[in-house]
């Protein structure tokens, strides 16, 4: 069933509004969700609204958080989200990077006592705008495996950079540190259907195609999978993230972090506060003209662009490319949700005294 994308987002910011959150904060978590939507991670579009809203039942998300900086110089700050969703603390940490990088050439900050912010690529994205390159990371609940290992210690922990370009699309990386995102295995549970080799392991750490692995006592695995096919470099990828986001900002690391999901409690003896993010914003004149720089950029996307495909393949694909084509796409078309999204939606729809239409 398929809803207009403006339908959804108004939908989305009502049920922010009832949960507390102020105008511009609502707008702000719509418009994240409403983007991974957008952009094709289902994932983390609407189907994690309900998510949120068990999360702020159980007072472990502040609904009108007040943000402040805790530490900073003139390039880096620390940002205390109050415990914020981290759909709003994320775009107000990537607004202070950029006004730092304004005047110092690059602002880094990082993130404490945040909660789950949604795709990477939203916040990174806000850069481009600015002739900046924007970075974003985060840590997650811990659900992965480091190579070798039975424990759940690490999070999906995603990476996202935005390459502005001068009349071509920019170049947008977001990618987890894992060989998916947990969101892919909850879609197939409402699909019913089984994941791919190299997803998850079992309990006893076996490879496995039940989607329910992570419910079982199983993990997900590191980008790569196993070690012949270079899970360390995965497992080194996601450590990097936990450490930039966590260690560096005084957030939960490893097996610290708080879960998403609201049926598993925070653990009891935290080594930091809630989740953690790290952003970036870099000035791309302090290391050369802009327009030059976004000429090269062009001239760098038609390369690849035009390399030539293996056969079977229509064509070489940009990061972004699939990501914009697919918004291109549901702008038109609308965005399709799955019966259990809706259903969901409907739920909170009751709860909160709104109306969810059925297409």
């Amino acid at each position: 069933m398929n809803y207009e994308a403006e339908y959804l987002k108004d939908f989305t910011y009502q049920v922010f509004k009832k949960m507390g959150c102020p105008d511009d904060q609502a707008m702000t978590a719509a418009d994240c969700l409403n983007q991974a939507d957008l952009r094709g991670v289902d994932s983390h579009g609407v189907a994690r609204l309900s998510g949120y809203v068990r999360l702020w039942e159980l007072n472990r998300l502040n609904a009108s958080p007040n943000m402040k900086i805790i530490h900073e110089t003139p390039s880096t700050a620390v940002l205390d989200g109050d415990l914020g969703l981290g759909l709003v603390t994320g775009p107000h940490a990537m607004k202070i990077a950029i006004e730092k990088a304004r005047t110092a050439g690059t602002g880094w900050v990082a993130v404490q006592n945040s909660n789950h912010y949604g795709i990477a690529a939203f916040h990174a994205m806000m850069a481009l705008e600015h002739d900046m390159i924007g970075i974003s990371m985060t840590n997650a609940s811990p659900l992965v495996a480091p190579t070798f290992s039975k424990s759940r210690f690490l999070g999906t922990n995603p990476i996202a950079v935005a390459f502005p370009s001068q009349d071509e699309p920019p170049f947008v990386m977001d990618m987890a540190t894992t060989t998916v995102a947990n969101g892919k295995l909850e879609v197939l549970q409402r699909k019913g259907e089984d994941a791919p080799l190299g997803w998850a392991q079992d309990k006893d750490g076996n490879p496995t195609t039940d989607a329910y692995a992570l419910k079982k006592g199983g993990a997900m695995l590191p980008l790569g999978g196993d070690r012949e096919h270079g899970s360390q470099k995965g497992y080194c990828l996601g450590a990097m993230v936990d450490i930039f986001t966590a260690v560096l900002s005084g957030a939960n690391y490893g097996p610290w972090a708080p879960p998403f999901v609201a049926f598993l409690e925070p653990p009891a003896n935290p080594v930091g506060r809630g989740i953690g993010h790290f952003m970036g914003a870099i000035r791309i004149d302090a290391f050369r003209p802009a327009s030059e720089f976004k000429q090269h950029m062009d001239n760098w996307i038609r390369t690849f662009r035009n390399a030539e495909p293996v056969a079977g393949q229509e064509k070489v694909l940009i990061p972004g490319d699939p990501e914009r084509e697919l918004t291109e796409e549901r702008l038109k078309n609308g965005i399709h949700l799955l019966q259990p999204v809706i259903d969901d939606l409907n739920e909170l729809a009751r709860k909160f005294n709104l109306t969810f239409k059925e297409n």
